[in-house]
């Protein structure tokens, strides 16, 4: 059986060592948040697939998968796992469910005979800014021993004739069940410390959210609070509030953080100089850039990588 932490899974002291400018994560927020999706059904149907027989999962609409029986494999690149320590787990078996979000197609092929149930679902449109910070797919592995009374529930998914959602009340039925399978399989995408720490802040605030959006889309640009502000469409004074009840931190605060974090991932290609990530964060001098991310993490820039590199040879 695969255990989810029972605690959120940033801390104050990030993995480093160093204190993350950013709040840990509101569980609530997000219980909050997934109570808000809202789906229509497409189609829910059993299909069988015989050894190394493949299902694609088409573009454009939303797809839950789970694995009744055997066990098949995403085909192309590897997708991004819901338990971290399992991403490179070869195949999902028995009591496995994976969603495809439906921005491109993905392939499923079988590893011996398998029985699955698929969902195929749209989201309704408050639904997108949820799901812009979900992978393209995402699963998890022995879903039936994590949740075992929804997986008892998603193995009956399709077993009655096509057309089972056209009955009476079958509908609602079919939706609730499908929807009840998305939230359990986002939250434990969440609780696996998959999710963006602010993923429920940004998702509930449109508003704020094109200012969180901005900094990701570009941290290294010459952010002041007037101009996202401006983004947030708000007088500087509410935006500065409403930011800090958000996300738990001043927006330069908020800003550093997220610099801070694309500068450790700079820092990890060792062709990359202290220099050149300085500048690509938006810091005009190397001295400048290094007392920030000192103040970040404990150490310099350089001595950061050192260690960094380190860990990565002896792992």
């Amino acid at each position: 059986m695969i255990l989810l932490p029972q605690a959120p899974p940033i801390p104050p002291a990030d993995r480093d060592g160093a204190r993350d400018a950013r709040p840990p994560r509101d569980e609530g927020a997000v219980e909050r948040l997934l109570e808000t999706l809202r789906w229509s059904v497409g189609a829910i149907e059993r299909v069988a697939l015989g050894d190394a027989e493949s299902l694609t999962l088409e573009a454009g609409t939303a797809t839950l998968v789970y694995v009744i029986e055997g066990a098949v494999r995403r085909t192309g690149e590897d997708a991004t796992h819901a338990i971290p320590q399992l991403r490179n787990r070869p195949a999902l078996t028995q009591g496995a469910v994976l969603f495809a979000v439906g921005r491109r197609p993905v392939a499923l092929r079988a590893r011996g005979d398998a029985q699955l149930a698929v969902a195929r679902l749209r989201a309704a449109e408050d639904a997108e800014r949820v799901l812009s910070a979900v992978p393209d797919v995402l699963w998890v592995d022995d879903f039936s021993a994590l949740e075992p009374g929804v997986a008892a529930m998603a193995a009956h998914l399709g077993a009655k004739a096509t057309g089972e959602c056209e009955a009476d009340g079958g509908r609602i039925v079919c939706r609730l069940m499908a929807t009840t399978l998305v939230i359990a399989t986002l939250r434990a995408w969440a609780a696996a410390g998959c999710a963006p720490a602010d993923w429920a802040a940004r998702a509930q605030d449109p508003f704020l959210a094109r200012a969180v959006d901005a900094i990701h889309a570009d941290p290294g640009a010459a952010w002041s609070v007037d101009r996202l502000a401006a983004r947030a469409a708000m007088s500087r004074s509410a935006f500065a509030a409403r930011f800090r009840a958000t996300f738990g931190s001043a927006p330069a605060e908020y800003l550093t953080g997220v610099r801070m974090d694309l500068a450790k991932s700079l820092l990890r290609d060792p062709d990359a100089s202290v220099s050149a990530v300085a500048r690509r964060l938006g810091y005009e001098s190397d001295e400048g850039f290094s007392r920030a991310f000192r103040r970040h993490t404990g150490e310099t820039p350089s001595s950061w990588r050192a260690r960094s590199a380190g860990h990565a040879t002896t792992a």
